[in-house]
């Protein structure tokens, strides 16, 4: 799959999950339910701070968004206070505006040298197109984390 259908495809999954979550509200969103170590928002998020560390990281760039909706998402972290609905709209805008400017900066090749990135799901990275490659399936596994906390927390 060329390059410019899989952002295309990162984008519309995206997009889903905003308008898959419009209708909580900022506790919903929030909320980490018993017996588990994250929440909605936490995991929407990390969505933008792992496309930023597999592609501006791992290429020794400096990324692309604010640091502290950087670090506080990355892998083995977790939510530690209450995300306000302020800051739920720029993790929102984030999702869709980091996507926009990966897609500038891939057009004019900055992504030039890659970090090799063994994963622990059996994938080896070994370059920009290999990261772009993975973050459609990285995205889909939490898809499916953000579909069951939204089921858990609506009870439905």
């Amino acid at each position: 799959m060329d390059i410019q259908r899989k952002i295309n495809q990162i984008r519309n999954t995206r997009i889903y999950i905003l308008n898959l979550v419009q209708d909580l509200t900022t506790e919903q969103l929030n909320h980490v339910p018993i017996g588990l170590n994250n929440n909605i928002i936490w995991n929407i998020a990390h969505l933008t701070a792992t496309q930023q560390n597999m592609c501006y990281i791992r290429c020794g760039l400096d990324i692309s968004i604010d640091k502290k909706y950087f670090s506080p998402y990355l892998s083995g972290t977790k939510p530690d206070q209450s995300i306000s609905k302020q800051e739920i709209d720029i993790i929102f805008d984030l999702l869709t505006s980091s996507l926009n400017q990966f897609e500038i900066d891939y057009a004019n090749h900055i992504f030039i040298d890659f970090e090799p990135w063994d994963k622990k799901y059996g994938i080896k990275l070994n370059s920009i197109e290999d990261a772009i490659d993975f973050v459609p399936f990285h995205e889909g596994m939490h898809l499916g984390y953000i579909m069951a906390l939204k089921k858990l927390i609506k009870g439905t």
